[in-house]
This record gives C-alpha cells, structure tokens and sequence, in this order.
C-alpha cells in the first residue's frame, strides 16, 4: 500500500511556485507572541484560476519534546476567479511557544497535489 508520505512534494521555493513559504523569525523567547505567516509564491505566483488553483494550505508546530505535531493553522482559498473575486495564497496568524521545534506546512495544488515545506524556530 502507498504511504501518503510518498506522495509529498518538495522543493526549492525559491524555484517552484507550489511549495508553502513559512514566516517565522529564527527565535522567539518563550511565552512571546510572534506572527506566523504563510504563503505560496513569493518567488514565483502560482496560478489563480478556476481550472489551476491552490486549495488550502496547512502548517503544524512539534515541539522537540513531543511524538506528533499540533495544527496551529489551517487556511482555504475558496475564491480563484468565480466572478473576478481572487483570495491571495497568504495566511497570518499569532502564536507563543513554550519551547523549540518545528513548523511543517502542508499546501495543496488541485492539479499538481500536496507539497509541504519545513521551518525550524528557537525558543530561548
């Protein structure tokens, strides 16, 4: 049986116009509110159309001291051109920690399937 693990793309984002750009500074204190941002394309724009579009794009945070990740935020892109109304690939939101880990973001192309990326944040 395939592993849904085997179906994850990944890539340069600099270079490849799918894969989910995590905004997070390198460190943060613990307890400090920060914002963490999302978003496809910096680069490069992904398509916005009905035909070719991202779906959703969603990110998780494992702490070093923990088995599995938490979902911190899960964003959806319902409008690619119905009516020339447009939702930009871009998600913020605020997050505080208690200690260090990692950011997995996970976006989903409806044509060229799941992508994910990663993103390492200290807390001191």
């Amino acid at each position: 049986m395939e592993k849904l693990a085997g179906l994850l793309q990944t890539g340069d984002w600099k270079g490849e116009k799918h894969v989910p750009v995590i905004h997070v500074p390198e460190s943060v204190g613990a307890d400090e509110k920060f914002e963490l941002g999302i978003s496809i394309g910096d680069e490069i724009s992904h398509p916005n159309t009905l035909e070719h579009h991202i779906v959703w794009i969603k990110v998780f945070f494992k702490p070093d001291s923990v088995k599995f990740p938490v979902e911190v935020a899960d964003f959806n892109f319902s409008a690619n051109g119905e009516y020339d109304v447009y939702t930009d690939y871009v998600g913020k939101t605020e997050l505080a920690l208690k200690e260090s880990g990692t950011f997995y973001a996970l976006s989903y192309c409806n044509i060229h399937g799941l992508w994910e990326n990663s993103q390492r944040l200290e807390v001191k």
